[in-house]
């Protein structure tokens, strides 16, 4: 049966594990001077040698040989290679996460090696263990017997309780430099008799973004095809996946306002079978990638890619804007989640492409919301003007005041109508996410204004208030993202007095009576403005 290249070229001694010299360093002194942690957790991006270094290291504390340990060709070494080693045991945490499985490597532990020095125990994907398998490992893992190793080894090490990384030694795995993956995919193209062009090796390692198995399973597809000549257009049309040059280009293109090649751009990705809605993600992550390169001076220790990747993103982020790198998010975030509903999902990727290069914003979807002020004048209560003659009494005057003072107190932004239902439909957008019941609230309420420091729902009937009652807080809490402020909900049904517009009313009729009581003081008619 034919062994998957990964598998083949997998590293049976220190001397062959590419990239990660800092551990073997580390590792290979610690061997030498009889200094092996009872305790370690590697850590790392998917392909950069994490399970593979862990069986090295249960090769080294078990070999037979006295030299250079491992050495690779002893019985031990073998056993280990071949999966028959009694004290090795590998546990795919993934799948045995629970409790009694960690009960029962305990009881194991108990038990001294069988046939070599030490019991190498190696956790794979630890961070998947339940809260109670950990608890269970705490004690076991900080004072194991003098015979005994554990090797943890994870993608997520910020899953793990912090009582778990204080007992081990941390090793962090890098992602392997792209000049390493060439040279080591070009030797085995050479082994295997394949002629393949640099482009086409840089091409590979790009996509493999400094993971070595992501690599060696990507050109096991390509030389799947049987050709002994490989160019960049062969790795192309094998690999079937948009890499880093695509969105690269397409970013340029969109910021030179190129509509037009940005669309062939796609047009020819999505002939060649790549995943519109991936795309779209794909797309989002690298205008991410943009920002953080705009203001993190090392991203390499955020951003999981290669350093190459990493300077041609920084690179490219010197001529955008942030505005532009803004705007963008917001809008490919929209049409993700429009995406989820749609049957044409090109459409909506090709809507945003002319939308980012052409500055058009959809109404209700502007990005960086600025709350437009009404375009009416507020109500002044200032003093009434007499057209003909004018007698002010002093107490309604006296009453008018606090209305006025209100008034000025309250620092209300109020929105059009448009704006407040466009604004309330992405609340429910967003809610329907993390609740459905959002759709119970839905056409029963209508946002009526939203102020400094609080919003204004009116629901239709006595029901559909309790229930966005019982919603406050989530609402509350979407509506603090959508404006940049934490705001509080005032809600009541349909025709119950709001504050504000009852003060409003007693004023007209103040006003009317002072009117009536100033014509019949002078005899003429009095009309105030």
């Amino acid at each position: 049966m034919y062994t998957a290249l990964y598998r083949a070229q997998r590293p049976e001694v220190f001397s062959e594990i590419l990239g990660q010299e800092h551990i073997v360093k580390i590792l290979k002194h610690q061997i030498a001077t009889d200094s092996v942690n009872h305790a370690y957790l590697f850590c790392g991006t998917r392909g950069t040698g994490k399970t593979t270094t862990a069986r090295i290291l249960a090769k080294a504390v078990n070999c037979l040989d006295g030299g250079d340990r491992p050495c690779g060709r002893c019985a031990n070494c073998m056993a280990i290679k071949e999966g028959s080693f009694m004290d090795v045991m590998e546990i795919d945490a993934a799948s045995n996460n629970g409790v009694e499985n960690i009960r029962e490597l305990r009881e194991s532990v108990k038990y001294p090696p069988a046939v070599g020095r030490k019991k190498v125990y190696i956790i794979d994907e630890v961070h998947m263990l339940s809260t109670g398998a950990f608890n269970a490992l705490l004690k076991t893992l900080e004072e194991p017997p003098e015979n005994v190793i554990f090797i943890l080894a994870t993608t997520e090490p910020q899953k793990l309780p912090a009582t778990i990384l204080s007992r081990c030694m941390r090793l962090d795995f890098k992602r392997v430099p792209q000049n390493i993956l060439v040279e080591g995919m070009g030797r085995i193209c050479r082994d295997k008799g394949v002629d393949i062009t640099d482009g086409a090796l840089k091409l590979l390692a790009n996509a493999a973004d400094g993971s070595v198995r992501d690599g060696l399973s990507i050109l096991d597809q390509v030389l799947a095809s049987g050709e002994k000549n490989v160019d960049r257009e062969n790795v192309l049309e094998y690999i079937g996946a948009a890499g880093e040059d695509f969105y690269i280009d397409l970013t340029e293109l969109v910021s030179l306002k190129k509509v037009a090649e940005a669309l062939v751009l796609l047009d020819g990705a999505l002939a060649d079978g790549k995943d519109v809605k991936q795309m779209m993600k794909d797309w989002t992550s690298h205008y991410r990638n943009l920002l953080i390169t705009k203001f993190i001076k090392n991203p390499e220790d955020i951003l999981n890619m290669s350093a190459e990747n990493i300077q041609r993103i920084q690179d490219q982020s010197h001529h955008i804007s942030l505005e532009e790198i803004n705007d963008a998010i917001i809008r490919l975030s929209k049409t993700i989640n429009d995406a989820r509903w749609s049957t044409q999902p090109r459409i909506l990727l090709e809507l945003a492409i002319v939308a980012i290069a052409t500055d058009l914003v959809e109404e209700g979807t502007a990005p960086r919301r600025e709350r437009p002020r009404t375009q009416a004048a507020p109500v002044q209560h200032t003093a009434p003007q007499v057209q003909q003659t004018y007698v002010q009494p002093q107490q309604p005057a006296a009453e008018v005041q606090p209305v006025q003072q209100e008034q000025k107190g309250t620092a209300a932004v109020m929105e059009s109508s448009a704006d407040n239902d466009s604004l309330w439909h992405e609340v429910f957008e967003e809610g329907e996410d993390g609740a459905g019941s959002f759709n119970l609230i839905r056409n029963g309420t209508v946002l009526a204004r939203v102020d400094e420091n609080n919003f204004t729902v009116i629901a239709k009937t006595a029901f559909a208030k309790k229930f966005t009652e019982q919603k406050r807080e989530d609402i509350e809490k979407i509506m603090a993202r959508k404006l940049g402020r934490p705001v509080r909900m005032l809600c009541y049904a349909e025709g119950e007095n709001i504050p504000g517009q009852p003060a409003v009313k007693k004023q007209e009729e103040d006003l009317d009576a002072l009117a009536k009581q100033a014509s019949d003081i002078l005899g003429i008619d009095i009309e105030f403005e």
